[in-house]
């Protein structure tokens, strides 16, 4: 039996790839997406969207993903829930496999996110978007006049104590060392800040907790092992996000984090392979920037499949 060929297979159902799948949808291109472990990518992990435009009271991360998708079927989508584990790019048919199919399309769309990085304590993913996060951009207007603790002590954790300093009482930064791999610029700039205290060598032994969500956490001295608790309003991990490209290697260009490299907009190293949302976006990471992204790959895989016709 011939092995049917998509015109597009989006992997990843974040913004990103519902986004990419709309609108390849809506130009009849009847678009596959692999959505993986995690439908909906990082946003079913958090709570209420305060910034995704048009939702004006808000709206939960889950319920914006479910009426994304919903969007994308509507319009003739196909949803494979299953991860895709090995991909060949090497020709003109883009093969793609998970652990019982093999796929092949004409383009593909990558859109598999970044995982940020936790401390893997105890109650860590029930605190999730109740007093818990991986993003303050997203979820700091939610600590407004509150005392906060920021975890991290890289560039991403100085800007973040920063831009949380802006909205909260009091921000506690703490990092396991007393160096920062952060620029000495940017821990200038956060040690100039009258409202960031830095806590240092510390790290978080225990989320401390009660049933609505965390109250503080206990803070472990690195190097004499003493314990103290602190009382804070939410917590805030900023120690590095992991790009999900491992497995579209050697297909696609990465810098040094691993974030997939892309030009004019979301074209990879390899003909008809785009990558689009957080997999190719390590500075701004957001719901709306993803989107957006996702958008973008959807016209140029149109682009790109007319090319192939003509």
């Amino acid at each position: 039996m011939t092995q049917k060929v998509h015109n597009v297979v989006i992997v990843g159902t974040g913004p990103a790839g519902l986004t990419a799948a709309i609108y390849t949808a809506r130009a009849s291109l009847s678009p596959v997406i692999y959505a993986g472990l995690l439908h909906g990518g990082q946003l079913t992990t958090t709570t209420e969207v305060e910034n995704w435009p048009g939702s004006e009271h808000g709206v939960m991360g889950p319920k914006l993903m479910q009426d994304m998708t919903a969007q994308a079927e509507r319009f003739g989508t196909e949803i494979v829930y299953d991860t895709i584990t090995k991909v060949d790019f090497s020709g003109p048919i883009k093969k793609l496999w998970t652990d019982s199919e093999e796929i092949h399309a004409k383009a593909v769309i990558i859109s598999t996110g970044a995982t940020a990085k936790t401390m893997k304590l105890e109650n860590e993913a029930q605190l999730m978007g109740r007093g818990l996060s991986t993003c303050a951009t997203c979820d700091g207007f939610f600590y407004k006049n509150k005392k906060v603790l920021v975890i991290g002590g890289g560039d991403s954790a100085m800007e973040e104590a920063t831009y949380l300093s802006k909205l909260c009482s009091e921000v506690i930064l703490v990092h396991r060392r007393d160096v920062f791999k952060a620029s000495p610029i940017m821990v200038d700039r956060a040690k100039a800040n009258k409202k960031i205290q830095f806590k240092v060598p510390f790290h978080v032994a225990k989320l401390v907790h009660d049933e609505t969500g965390v109250t503080g956490a206990i803070l472990e001295n690195s190097e004499t092992g003493a314990t103290e608790e602190v009382k804070v309003d939410g917590i805030f991990y900023a120690i590095g996000h992991i790009p999900n490209s491992g497995v579209f290697l050697p297909y696609v260009e990465t810098d040094e984090n691993n974030y997939i490299k892309v030009h004019e907009f979301t074209k990879t190293k390899t003909p008809g392979i785009f990558a689009a949302g957080d997999i190719a976006d390590p500075t701004f990471r957001q719901a709306i920037t993803a989107a957006g992204m996702g958008c973008q790959a959807a016209i140029q895989v149109q682009h790109y499949l007319e090319g192939l016709e003509g």
